[in-house]
């Protein structure tokens, strides 16, 4: 069972400009207080081929973590243009959220992000060279994905003994402002879910 289970995650700009911040909060529930920080990471997968050019957009370090219903807002970098191929700029990409305690990740919400041009003239064209970053936009999907990995917390639940290192559950999230994974199916190993050939 996990210490740590997300309960929203609102994005508080969205859509919005390609070259936008990422701008939004993210609500969880702790139930034992942890001695040492979470660690939340942004990470935008252009070309689901190769990993070498993820982008680490931001992250930040939350704590202490009381017991209880906690939430903070995260900014997070747009990512940079000159690393994303120019057939990978438009359409869909992911964006992923990762949730870790002492180097240990624990959870991963991956979205799907859709980049067009802001106008019809625009997005009707059938190809627009040098791509025109200024003009482009972004739309992040309302359904998330979410993988939950058990690891070793340094606190025991509750009246609950700690479940085998390495069970994973994953399952899709009706909406990013109604993120509840407590029903997700339990399964062993490690899952990981592709989101339209992205792997997240």
């Amino acid at each position: 069972m996990s210490i740590i289970t997300i309960r929203n995650v609102e994005f508080l700009n969205n859509p919005a400009r390609f070259s936008d911040s990422y701008h939004f909060k993210v609500t969880f529930e702790c139930i034992a207080p942890l001695k040492d920080d979470l660690e939340w990471k942004l990470i935008y997968v252009s070309s689901p081929g190769d990993e070498e050019l993820d982008q680490e957009l931001d992250d930040c370090l939350v704590g202490p973590v009381p017991m209880g219903v906690n939430s903070f807002e995260f900014e997070g970098s747009p990512p940079d243009p000159s690393k994303i191929p120019a057939e990978d700029v438009l359409g869909v990409a992911a964006l992923i959220l990762t949730g870790s305690y002492n180097d240990q990740e624990f959870v991963r919400v991956g979205y799907y992000q859709n980049t067009e041009y802001d106008n019809e003239e625009m997005r009707a064209a059938e190809k627009i060279e040098p791509i025109m970053f200024e003009r482009l936009q972004r739309d992040i999907s309302a359904k998330p994905r979410v993988t939950r990995f058990q690891i070793k917390w340094d606190v025991t639940p509750p009246g609950q003994n700690q479940t085998a290192l390495g069970a994973a559950a994953s399952a899709a999230v009706p909406s990013a402002n109604d993120l509840d994974i407590s029903d997700d199916i339990e399964m062993s190993g490690t899952s990981t879910t592709t989101l339209n050939g992205i792997s997240v």
